[in-house]
């Protein structure tokens, strides 16, 4: 399997690679699963991944519990070194493309007192949720590429 073949699987389509990365075959490491472990953890037990109703939660908290991830993809690439390179193609992506624009823009925001007024807030939790979509099917990758099961869909909604 080519590794576009994964984005196209997962939804993580329109997204700005180079052709040649697109076309290179899919062999995952002991040192790629170990990482995408780590990470799907990561993802799966945090707001990246779970609602946030809008009667709960607190906006600048979800924020920085997102950009953590930067940190946390960090750490798990040192931690597990040169050998998880099927791994770091797929986290800097998903990093610099699709959770860096969310967190740069709300930062700046956040900073500027948006979270202050109800409206922007609004904005933020709809924009997140937009987001959580996206990861949730960056996560289904990890899953796929740490070689178990998936349990993002393991809770019901509605009890």
């Amino acid at each position: 399997m080519k590794i576009k073949d994964l984005f196209e699987k997962w939804g993580l389509t329109g997204l700005r690679i180079k052709t040649p990365f697109l076309d290179l075959e899919w062999k995952p490491s002991d040192s790629d699963k170990a990482a995408a472990w780590n990470l799907y953890v990561e993802l799966l037990t945090r707001i990246t991944t779970q609602p946030l109703p809008d009667e709960d939660g607190v906006e600048q908290t979800a924020l920085d519990s997102i950009h953590a991830l930067f940190g946390i993809t960090r750490k798990t690439l040192k931690d597990h070194g040169r050998d998880c390179i099927q791994f770091a193609r797929i986290a800097v992506v998903v990093l610099n493309q699709i959770v860096r624009p969310f967190t740069a823009k709300w930062h700046r925001k956040s900073q500027q007192s948006a979270f202050a007024s109800p409206e922007k807030c609004q904005q933020f939790r709809r924009e997140l949720q937009a987001l959580q979509t996206q990861l949730r099917n960056y996560t289904r990758l990890l899953a796929k590429l740490a070689d178990v099961e998936d349990l993002s869909e393991i809770e019901a909604e509605d009890l």
